[in-house]
């Protein structure tokens, strides 16, 4: 029998199938001898697709640590102070690496069956989803270390090609490939060997328009014309998508492989950030009130801009948090309905989505040598800014500690749910930037922007809030509202009332709004594009922290608080004791770090790669498309 010998490693592509396995069992043939009939560009197709699902190990490193660290989905010191792991970076090379070389494979083989003879009828098809999965791996390969080698991982040494070149190639290939995409052939015999779509060709056509749509708006700010070109291309096929039906998401399942839930550690108790907090409280103006019936939930409610306790000498206010030096003894009075779906309140053990490992509320806070103050959490909802709080930090069992603070649902954590790759609700945040920058567009900006809401929150199912929110003209803590057409902006600051944790004195205090010096030079903070990436940001949780992460480093929103500096952060020593009031681009993490493992086995194609970055090999350089200062 004649044997496919590709480019790459057979045996190792092969080897390292997942779900697929039982079939190469029942095939009862060692795959790496196997010959063109039993090797088949499906298997390394859906290989390549389950893989970038993330097992446990590179989950935990790059989506949990990385990725939702830098989008602060959660409270966590990683990647927001500056720092990273070597160890993780060259892991993530490598599991990309297996990655392309499987959605590469899978277009060799359809390439071989071609020219002799042996190809099945959708040969052809599977070779172009091929080329559209393989776009989305390259953009997570050039979106977190930069520069790549558009040739790559292909049996040869390639050459780095710069960010441009590979987003340029990217947009052709996602153009090219659906195009030769054959509708009418049908995939019955092979659905199973694809985890996203079951090889629904229109459904993989409207994914690659999506996407198109995604990397065409990531050069929204540094080549205008081709972003436009590409995405008015792409929308004007009408075929996108646009209904929760047609999302990009695969299946998770419990166990220790790529299928496993990608947030499903149970050491990771991953908190809600301050950035998320900031976002939520008021927004869309709807009353904690009407989202509960519990009445102990409902005896917890605070009156409107009651920021609790404050405890300025036991939290720290070395940051530009709003929220900052207040402990919130109970709830906020509005709230923006998918923050209590999507983190459970301390103690609240009635909501079915409670996660049980979060069982303790007792917190304590060290006031002096004399006084300790015990603290029951149960039914208080607090975020806390990451960064060093130094002695501040160590006096108490509270920030960062499990069971305190509101942490994200157990749906997410228990293998349940489809992670998600896209969504219709970003289709739709997409289109509503478009129309606004005033490109060619299926509907007005606020249409889109409302329609992207709405598909959200059928998602989390708070669709009965709707209206209310989209016609709230109250502000959050970061300054924003819903209501569209509402572009009035904040007063500088709002009043709000406390009692001093240490004379138990009741008083009022003004609060500024943030100022986001890093967009509109923090003169703006409720224009109509500020609520949309609002919007966008809020419904990237949980699966898509890479994007909301990609959308800060393009246009600086929305509102990230700087980590606090009550002691110098090593990391970042850019951000000081002086400074931490303003943003600034170099205080928020930009890329990855190349691997040690590729600079040291190809240090030509290394020194060209940061060549090509235009900066250090570090966190703070910029990609070409993002904010450079």
């Amino acid at each position: 029998m004649k044997r496919i010998i590709s480019k790459i490693a057979i045996a190792i592509t092969v080897g390292v199938l997942a779900t697929s396995c039982n079939k190469f069992e029942e095939m009862n043939i060692d795959p790496t001898l196997a010959d063109e009939q039993q090797v088949r560009p499906e298997y390394f197709l859906n290989n390549a697709i389950i893989g970038a699902q993330q097992d446990p190990h590179i989950g935990e490193r790059v989506f949990i640590y990385y990725w939702k660290t830098a989008a602060r989905h959660h409270y966590m010191n990683v990647l927001n102070i500056g720092a990273d792991d070597d160890g993780y970076n060259v892991d993530y090379w490598r599991y990309l690496s297996e990655w392309l070389n499987n959605a590469n494979t899978a277009m060799e083989i359809a390439d071989v069956k071609e020219e002799n003879g042996t190809a099945e009828v959708y040969n052809q098809n599977i070779k172009q989803v091929a080329r559209i999965w393989r776009v989305y791996l390259m953009s997570e390969l050039t979106d977190n270390f930069g520069p790549a080698p558009i040739e790559a991982f292909q049996g040869i040494n390639p050459k780095f090609d710069s960010v441009k070149d590979v987003y340029y190639h990217m947009l052709e290939e996602l153009k090219d490939a659906p195009a030769q995409i054959d509708q009418s052939i049908s995939a019955a015999d092979i659905s199973d060997w694809d985890a996203a779509y079951g090889f629904d060709w229109d459904k993989w056509i409207r994914y690659a328009n999506s996407m198109r749509m995604r990397l065409a708006m990531r050069l929204s700010e540094v080549d205008e014309a081709k972003a436009r070109a590409e995405f008015e291309e792409a929308v004007a096929t009408g075929q996108y998508i646009e209904n929760e039906s047609q999302n990009f998401g695969v299946q998770e399942r419990d166990g220790w492989d790529p299928l496993a839930g990608v947030m499903s550690r149970g050491w990771n108790t991953q908190i809600i950030s301050a950035t998320l907090n900031n976002l939520f409280i008021g927004l869309g103006g709807i009353e904690t009130a009407d989202q509960f019936t519990t009445p102990e939930i409902l005896g917890a409610i605070k009156n409107e801009n009651d920021m609790g306790i404050r405890y300025l000498n036991n939290f720290s206010t070395r940051s530009n948090d709003p929220s900052q030096g207040y402990y919130l003894d109970g709830l906020p009075k509005k709230m923006d309905p998918r923050a209590y779906k999507a983190f459970f309140i301390p103690g609240n053990t009635t909501d079915p989505e409670y996660w049980s490992d979060a069982s303790n509320q007792l917190a304590t806070i060290t006031v002096s040598d004399s006084r300790t103050d015990e603290l029951d959490t149960k039914n208080t909802w607090n975020a806390f800014s990451g960064g060093t709080w130094g002695g501040k930090g160590t006096a108490m069992v509270f920030r960062g500690q499990n069971g305190r603070q509101p942490g994200m649902i157990n749906k997410f954590r228990n293998h349940s749910q489809r992670r998600l790759f896209f969504t219709s609700w970003e289709s739709y945040f997409l289109i509503a930037e478009a129309a606004l920058r005033g490109w060619s567009t299926p509907m007005s900006d606020k249409d889109a922007y409302e329609k992207g809401i709405a598909e959200n929150f059928a998602y989390w199912n708070v669709s009965e809030f709707l209206n209310e929110y989209l016609g709230s003209n109250d502000y959050n803590r970061a300054g924003t509202s819903v209501n569209y057409d509402n572009v009035t902006e904040p007063p500088a600051t709002f009043t709000a009332t406390y009692m001093d944790a240490y004379t138990n004195q009741v008083g009022t205090t003004q609060i500024a709004y943030p100022s986001n010096t890093i967009y509109k030079n923090g003169n703006v903070k409720n224009d109509k594009l500020t609520k949309i990436i609002t919007q966008k940001y809020i419904s990237t949780f949980p699966y898509l922290a890479l994007e909301a992460w990609s959308d800060h480093r393009r246009l600086g929103l929305p509102f990230f608080e700087n980590p606090a500096v009550e002691q110098p952060i090593p990391s970042i020593p850019q951000l000081t004791a002086s400074n931490y009031t303003q943003n600034q681009v170099n205080f928020f993490p930009q890329r990855l770090r190349y691997p040690s493992s590729f600079r040291n086995a190809d240090e030509t194609n290394y020194n060209e790669a940061v060549s090509l970055l235009g900066g250090p090999d570090n966190l703070f350089t910029p990609l070409w498309w993002a904010k450079q200062n």
